[in-house]
């Protein structure tokens, strides 16, 4: 049983990487995510800052640049589209809304698209879209119209409709009640489609008052908490970028059971990824036409070339030198041991959680309002509870229906928010996996000298000097980024990459300043006199040839004229490979081969000449 065990386990193991890191089952049954930024062209946003600083106009599209690119690598089957309002020209779908330009249409981005948006970047793109966007009226209610059109026009299935709205006025119609009537009538039309409307209001003199309008605008059931968190408007490029991601960005459930609390208490909860592995992924193409391909795979009987079904396909196991045969039915009803879901077992205090407990990623837990109703209340309660009491709640987790169960502790999350009022960890249970009595091994290891205390000591202080606070999300992969950055350049046709930092590389001067003279005075106390870290070790000797070892056989070279008697005579099979390869060299013949008769044929072609 235990070999089965562990059969089983290992399986599950790679069938939840596979899930947490493509995480793509869900997604094609859904289908796809689509956003539409929706940008205020009027000459307010191209006013600049303060010492030079970008425009609200030159920092939107940096940001719109930032997430086209991040698409092409990560999504490249979401859907996007940019529409400017506010302009002196027009351009949609039907021409019939005046001063909206259609700049994409909802579509899938790509390298032609990133090269639009550069156009309207920097300096003088800035001045071109000022000269012949930003002069036109503002009616917020045709693009909203014209953003529907455009959802409306895809037959695909999607996901996600979002529409974020990019201003810097807070009244954009000023004391035209009729047009802001208009405006709130298409975005409450606009909601009962689905469509979630966010805004990401820029810095503006006198401040951004959200309730003088866009409080109607905007979707209240995504907006409710953080309403009251974004009263700031955005002045900074980084700023305006984390939130854009933290709206944009999709936050799609690995699974969604319930919670169990006791007797017929549910709660429902959706298992959230919290970090997956960035890998370069290949697409197969097909040579001719340089389409993707797809893999099918089929099974045939080994002795009659037959195609199995899959009723006709077997497992086994091999059990006390006996070979077990079962159909897959039967193997499905061995791996389920219960129904998905959370059972609550009982807490233990903080203190019992310890650090090699931890033997996989974590995930994370967050209430699902739509399947239960009141979900939210009791997990927010049970969350503030464990929180007080400093303790963490031990589960049963079966994630999927055939996986086996694994033991999980529930560790509370309070909400953190930053400065620009984004909010940086949700509120939540982290699912930290437990180990099973043989995922601990007893080992032992290897016996070494023991420092002294002296020398423990003086490590300590190196360490104390050296510490400082990590961020994993402050370094980036330095291969995968000069990857993508080569990708970008191929498909850009730029001259060169960008250039890339790479964060991993150690400060060697900041460390020397920090040591100052513990590092020479470790290096005394451990090793040797004279002892330099930096030098190369010494070359190792080779060993002495004995008297019966083989030695090197002598280079053989055959005159020109005694190749050519060969050749005359139909003699040239009589000599070895390493002559005829010697003799190639010497006339400067090249051959793709190393057989015998590819090395002759070069031989008579070059000497008949």
């Amino acid at each position: 049983m235990a070999d089965w065990n562990a059969y089983y386990r290992n399986e599950d193991d790679d069938n939840e990487e596979k899930e947490e890191e493509q995480q793509d089952g869900e997604y094609k049954i859904s289908g796809r995510d689509s956003t539409v930024f929706l940008v205020d062209a009027s000459k307010e946003m191209f006013i600049k800052g303060e010492d030079g600083e970008p425009s609200n106009f030159d920092m939107t599209m940096q940001v719109v640049r930032t997430v086209y690119t991040t698409k092409i690598i990560n999504n490249h089957k979401d859907l996007m589209a940019l529409v400017f309002y506010g302009t002196e020209q027009s351009k949609n779908p039907r021409n019939s809304f005046k001063h909206v330009y259609v700049y994409h249409d909802l579509d899938e981005p790509g390298a032609k698209r990133v090269l639009e948006l550069d156009s309207l970047r920097g300096e003088k793109g800035a001045l071109l879209a000022a000269q012949t966007m930003g002069s036109g009226e503002t009616s917020l209610g045709d693009a909203l119209w014209c953003c529907a059109n455009l959802y409306s026009d895809i037959k695909l299935r999607l996901a996600q409709k979002r529409l974020l709205i990019f201003t810097c006025r807070d009244q954009p119609h000023g004391d035209d009640t009729a047009k802001d009537r208009q405006a709130r009538t298409k975005a409450g039309d606009l909601k009962e489609t689905g469509v979630v409307i966010d805004l990401l209001h820029l810095t503006k003199a006198g401040g951004f008052d959200v309730s003088l309008f866009f409080r109607d605008i905007i979707s209240q059931a995504e907006n409710d908490d953080e309403l009251g968190l974004q009263l700031q408007p955005c002045d900074k490029l980084e700023e305006l970028q984390k939130r854009v991601w933290a709206k944009e960005r999709k936050k799609r459930a690995i699974t969604r059971f319930n919670l169990c609390l006791g007797e017929g208490l549910n709660v429902a909860v959706g298992l959230y990824s919290t970090m997956v592995t960035a890998r370069k992924t290949a697409i197969r193409l097909y040579r001719e036409t340089n389409q993707p391909v797809r893999s099918k795979t089929r099974t045939f009987h080994t002795q009659t070339g037959s195609l199995l079904l899959p009723s006709d396909i077997k497992k086994a196991q091999v059990f006390g030198k006996r070979q077990i045969v079962m159909e897959c039915d039967e193997v499905t009803a061995i791996k389920k041991f219960e129904d998905p879901g959370l059972f609550l077992i009982g807490f233990k205090p903080m203190e019992r959680l310890k650090v090699h407990h931890q033997i996989k990623p974590a995930s994370f837990i967050y209430p699902e309002e739509d399947e239960v109703k009141g979900s939210s209340c009791l997990f927010s309660a049970l969350m503030k509870k464990c929180k007080e009491k400093n303790v963490f709640a031990l589960c049963r987790c079966t994630r999927r229906r055939n996986y086996s169960p694994r033991f999980v502790a529930l560790v509370p999350q309070e909400e953190e928010v930053a400065e620009g009022k984004t909010q940086i960890t949700p509120p939540g249970f982290n699912v930290i996996y437990l180990p099973y009595a043989d995922d601990i091994r007893s080992l032992d290891p290897p016996r070494r000298p023991c420092a002294t205390q002296m020398q423990v000591d003086k490590m300590k202080a190196i360490v104390t000097k050296l510490n400082f606070k990590y961020r994993c999300d402050a370094f980036e992969n330095p291969v995968l980024q000069q990857h993508y950055r080569n990708l970008e350049a191929l498909a850009l046709d730029m001259m060169a990459p960008e250039d890339m930092e790479d964060l991993i590389m150690p400060k060697v001067d900041q460390i020397d300043r920090r040591l100052g003279i513990l590092a020479d005075e470790f290096r005394e106390m451990v090793y040797p006199d004279g002892y330099n870290p930096e030098s190369k070790p010494p070359a190792k000797r080779k060993p002495a040839a004995t008297a019966g070892s083989a030695e090197k056989k002598p280079k053989v070279e055959v005159p020109e004229d005694e190749l050519r008697a060969h050749v005359k005579n139909g003699t040239l099979s009589k000599l070895t490979v390493p002559v005829l390869k010697d003799a190639c060299k010497q006339f400067g013949v090249r051959t793709t081969g190393t057989k015998k008769q590819e090395l002759i044929e070069a031989l008579i072609s070059r000497l008949a000449s």
